[in-house]
């Protein structure tokens, strides 16, 4: 079985089309019919049921497309561990949760692109659950997360410690002595403002919630983090961010953040990456210029559980 004839097989898998099997891999739909024809032919079953629309893959190849996409990767990884770089190039593909991306990676990814031009960045973010189903499923190379991970297949490493502060309208003080955390008064029901599902902080923010006695969650849930904090802006609902994006907002008195004890505002943001991948110079460096950027951050970013500055209402 030819590891070429696999290649082809899994594109065809992937874009349901010879035509843009073909397309992909810069080559003929002539070449592309053969390659199948041939692998069919050693295998004796048919992979694909032709129609219309393009392919489909029949139950044998279904069982096959694992294998060869996973040949297909370990050629890649061959040749990339083979071939010596001296300077980093080509695509560099990462994800990254979207308060990270907002906060922490701007100031790196710009740095970054300056030291190493020859490398495209392709950035995605996502919740945590998504980002480390990307990484195993090799779309991305590597992706910024919430603590805890425990996969097999996955190194992880600490990048930097957030503080998470509950996020409410201007109005919702740390004045009110009638209670400890005001914001947690749910009259009925609670609206909290989350990402999509598989958000490390909307969990953290559910079992806070539960902790302190609120037994009815509305969830409002949104697509973008500006979107969050417009409704939070806003009264609608409440929040959990890193103090490190809301800052900014606190300071010009249009939200207002309130500190949690120790053991509920720390979050740890990793890299993660699979195990069996072999780690480019690109993702190296750009683990190395993260480290840089993101131990000088935490330096000056404040304890956590240390009482926020309050914010008036306006």
């Amino acid at each position: 079985m030819d590891s070429g004839d696999l290649t082809y097989f899994a594109a065809v898998a992937r874009t349901g089309s010879i035509t843009k099997a073909a397309l992909f891999l810069d080559t003929v739909q002539s070449n592309v019919t053969q390659r199948i024809r041939r692998l069919e032919e050693e295998l004796g079953v048919p992979l694909f049921h032709r129609h219309g629309r393009g392919v489909s893959l029949t139950p044998a190849g279904s069982q096959l497309l694992p294998y060869a996409s996973q040949i297909d990767h370990m050629m890649v990884e061959a040749r990339r561990a083979i071939v010596s770089e001296s300077t980093p190039g080509g695509i560099l593909r990462i994800g990254s949760m979207e308060s990270t991306a907002a906060a922490r990676l701007p100031d790196a990814l710009v740095d970054y692109a300056l030291e190493y031009p020859r490398v495209d960045i392709s950035l995605s973010t996502g919740t945590s659950q998504s980002l480390i189903e990307d990484v195993l499923e090799r779309r991305i190379e590597g992706a910024l997360v919430c603590a805890p991970v425990d996969h097999v297949d996955l190194v992880s490493e600490g990048l930097v410690t957030e503080e998470l502060v509950v996020v409410t309208a201007p109005w919702v003080r740390h004045a009110q002595h009638d209670h400890r955390y005001p914001w947690a008064e749910s009259r009925g029901e609670l609206k909290i403002a989350i990402l999509r599902h598989g958000c490390a902080y909307r969990e953290r923010l559910e079992r806070l919630l539960i902790r302190r006695g609120v037994t009815s969650i509305k969830r409002m849930e949104l697509g973008t983090l500006d979107g969050l904090l417009g409704c939070v802006r806003a009264g609608l609902a409440i929040s959990l961010l890193p103090r490190s994006v809301v800052a900014p907002m606190a300071e010009a008195g249009k939200i207002a953040i309130h500190a949690l004890p120790d053991d509920e505002g720390v979050a740890e943001t990793l890299l993660v990456r699979r195990r069996d991948v072999f780690l480019s110079l690109a993702l190296k460096c750009f683990i190395d210029t993260l480290r840089e950027h993101f131990g000088t951050a935490a330096e000056a970013q404040p304890r956590a559980g240390e009482v926020p500055r309050e914010v008036s209402a306006r």
